[in-house]
Formats: structure tokens, C-alpha cells, sequence
């Protein structure tokens, strides 16, 4: 849903995006615009036209204006991806012609062209995702009225539009694969936690949060996360659709206090909780993104990528951390949390997702930047 902002504020977040992106490409100036990356992506898909590998990279990302969209569209088109990018408002447009990444039409060569479609509308979904043989489902709801950004009611919706998603790419002919960007909190909020052991509990992709805890701790972004995941698998079962989630933590990145803010303000509610279980994560923004097309790759493959796919780079161990975290994000300081009396109850894994993404690099237009795992 669409957030109204000032001019000046509007032309800020303009400036950096395209400031990311610029920064995301590896090197300074405007040559790597995606128009260069469009053009650079149709050469590379036509190296590959003769194992019939044209049609096959076409893929359509939701949400495509956000923090994390922007920089997986990015990362698609160096991977030489025709990408379609799926915009709820005409405010999303208005900021894509501002950062002059398109030509005529909106569309940027053959690499970038946009479509309206309303994730609560099956016919523009079903439009904007035919003749993609993927789909990336990045959008979030959002609400400016709730006071963290997101509220009870949202969780509902967003269920309801994680599940017209998957129908409509079920719907779709063309339309095979499909990675849908759900939330580590769909993983870590449970209602009965374990005695202490001499280890940590392992956290990782069998975990479910409890919805019941999160409802009764109004946590209103990881209830809505969890719904939405759950609501997009129980909509995949049985269907001649190939479904992976990608559970990140809390993205971060270059601008990510103006440009995602309300998602990130959200996502810390009960961070002390988390905090003090060995729970709190973050994960850069471009290597979300990577992994969300290294997934999708692995999906083809012999030994076929699937299920759920935990995502971070880094775990806050201590109150310093965090409350550099909350400054980053502008937020008031808070009284901070009492010092741990034991060592933390849990131990998070994403083991999974760093077997695919060492299995195979491709060859990009850009040098691989290795993730780093705790």
C-alpha cells in the first residue's frame, strides 16, 4: 500500500536508491544503469539461446520499488534475467522515471520493463506474471497508522495476498518456479521454550513460530510472516508449482534507515527477547538478494533446491550491538537490556541455504562476493 511522503523526502529516498544501486554495481559513474545491465543481459541470453535458455529467463519480482526488490532486481540482471517488475502505485512508477533507469514506455531495453498489478487482484497478478517462467514475491504490507508500521489487521491481509500470489502463478501457464521472501520471526517464536541445556537448541528451517504466542504478545509482523508463508504453502500443496521460502533476518544496508524502516521497526518488536535467546540477526541486503536467485537457480538442478531457506550474515550477541542497531535506525534509545544470566538458549542454522550457494557459482557480471556464515 502506498505511503504519502513530502517532496523533499520523496526526492531524498530517490537519491538513494540510485545512490545503492550505483554502490551495488561494484564501481562508480552512471555506466552501470540498469539500462547497461539490460543490454549486457539480452547479450548473455543470447549466448545461451541455443540450449534453449531464452525463454527460460524471464521472471516477474513483486515489490520491486522495496529494499530488498531493488537490489534482487539488480542481482537478476547480472545473472541475465529479462525482469518484469510488478508496481502496486503510481508512486512506485513516479520513483523508477526519477531515477532515469528506464526508457520509453517504461520499459529499459530488454533487460527491465514494469506492469501494474494489485496483490489483492488475481487478474493483474495473473497479466503481470504471464510469459515469466519465475516469479519472486518480495512485497510486504505495510501500514503507516500502526504505530511499529504494522498491525493485526495487516497480518490478515497479508496471508490473503501471499495466497492469491500462489494462485495466480498456479494459474499462469507459463509460470514454473516461484521463491516467496517470508521472515526468519516465522521461525523463532514459539510458545514453550526448552530447559536449559548444555547446548543451544538448534534453530533452522524445521521451526515453525507459534501463532497463538505471537497474538498473544501482539507480535503483529512475525504473526502476519508466519501467516503469509503458511498460507503460500498450504496454496502450493499439491500443485504444478515449484515452491521455495527464503526466510531472511532483519535486512540491512546501505540506507536501509529511510528506505525500510517501517519493516525494520516492525521486525524489532521484542528484539530484547530475541536478543537475549541468541535469536537477533541481521543479513546485508545483496546477499538476501543473491541467495533468493542462487535458490531459484537450484530449483532445475540434479539435486533439486526446496522447502524453507533461513538467511543471515551476522547474529547480535550484545546490548552494544543493538543499540548501534537502534541508532541506525533512528530509533529513541531505549533502557537497555539486563546483562544474560546464562548463555543464550538457542543457536540459529542456515546450513541449508550454504550448501547452495557453495554447490555452484555462476559466472557473472560481477566478481562473487562470498557470504560469510557464523
Amino acid at each position: 500500500m502506498g505511503v504519502l511522503r513530502s517532496t523533499q523526502s520523496m526526492a531524498a529516498e530517490v537519491e538513494e536508491m540510485r545512490a545503492a544501486l550505483l554502490l551495488g554495481a561494484g564501481g562508480p559513474g552512471p555506466a552501470w544503469s540498469w539500462r547497461r545491465r539490460g543490454a549486457a543481459a539480452a547479450a548473455k541470453r543470447g549466448a545461451g539461446a541455443e540450449e534453449g535458455a531464452a525463454e527460460a529467463r524471464a521472471v516477474c519480482v513483486t515489490g520491486g520499488i522495496s529494499f530488498l526488490g531493488l537490489a534482487l532486481v539488480d542481482r537478476l540482471l547480472r545473472h541475465g534475467y529479462a525482469v518484469r517488475l510488478a508496481l502496486e502505485t503510481q508512486e512506485d512508477l513516479d520513483k523508477l522515471r526519477e531515477m532515469d533507469l528506464f526508457g520509453e514506455n517504461g520499459r529499459d531495453g530488454d533487460g527491465v520493463w514494469t506492469i501494474m498489478a494489485n496483490v489483492m487482484d488475481p487478474e493483474s497478478l495473473h497479466r503481470a506474471f504471464d510469459g515469466c517462467v519465475g516469479v519472486f514475491h518480495t512485497s510486504s504490507l505495510v501500514d503507516p497508522g500502526g504505530i511499529s508500521g504494522y498491525t493485526k489487521h495487516m497480518a490478515t491481509l497479508e496471508a490473503k495476498a501471499a495466497e492469491q500470489v500462489v494462485e495466480a502463478c498456479v494459474r499462469t501457464e507459463s509460470v514454473r518456479k516461484c521463491v516467496f521472501t517470508s521472515s526468519l520471526l516465522a521461525c523463532v517464536w514459539r510458545q514453550s521454550y526448552p530447559h536449559r541445556h548444555r547446548f543451544p537448541a538448534t534453530v533452522d528451517e524445521s521451526c515453525w513460530s507459534d501463532e497463538a504466542f505471537c497474538r498473544d504478545k501482539k507480535l503483529w509482523f512475525a504473526l502476519g510472516k508466519t501467516m503469509a508463508e503458511k498460507a503460500a504453502w498450504r496454496a502450493a500443496r499439491g500443485r504444478d508449482l515449484k515452491l521455495v521460502t527464503v526466510c531472511p533476518a532483519l535486512v540491512t544496508g546501505p540506507g536501509f534507515r529511510r528506505r525500510n524502516s517501517t519493516p525494520s521497526i516492525a521486525y524489532l518488536k521484542g528484539a530484547h527477547t530475541m536478543l537475549a535467546e541468541g535469536l537477533l540477526a541481521t543479513a546485508d541486503v545483496e546477499r538476501v538478494a543473491e541467495a533468493h536467485v542462487r535458490v531459484y537457480e537450484a530449483m532445475g538442478g540434479a539435486t533439486a533446491a526446496g522447502g524453507r531457506y533461513i538467511c543471515y550474515d551476522h547474529v547480535v550477541r550484545c546490548a552494544e550491538e543493538f543499540a548501534q542497531l537502534e541508532r541506525q535506525l533512528g530509533l529513541r534509545p531505549r533502557a537497555p537490556p539486563p546483562p544474560a544470566a546464562a548463555p543464550p538458549s538457542f543457536e540459529l542454522c542456515n546450513r541449508k541455504l550454504a550448501r547452495v550457494l557453495s554447490s555452484r557459482r555462476r559466472c557473472t557480471h560481477d566478481a562473487y562476493l562470498p557470504v560469510a556464515y557464523d
